[in-house]
């Protein structure tokens, strides 16, 4: 879990993260804001079965409330991520 995030309706909000797959370049991370109904994905080409991979995330909120992020990543062989990360964001007014 990423911590708590504090934001404000129409202001963006950043997530970063780290994603590593021992053996696997890592191909794409994606993002779900409707509990993994539907994911966002972004391809992160060049990267290396060694190599970390440090990814950011901007999300700019409609409307106050309480949002759960799910991120996962997806390696070179097409698997995603057994078990999705997530991030609390509650915002206001």
């Amino acid at each position: 879990m990423i911590s708590r995030t504090y934001g404000q309706v129409g202001k963006p909000v950043r997530f970063k993260g780290t994603a590593y797959d021992f053996g696997h370049s890592i191909s794409a991370i994606e993002f779900s804001l409707d509990d993994g109904e539907h994911w966002t994905r972004y391809e992160t080409p060049d990267t290396n079965d060694y190599q970390n991979l440090t990814w950011t995330f901007d999300y700019t909120p409609e409307k106050a409330g309480f949002y759960v992020l799910r991120i996962r990543s997806v390696n070179d062989a097409g698997e995603a991520s057994p078990e999705s990360a997530f991030a609390e964001l509650e915002v206001s007014e």
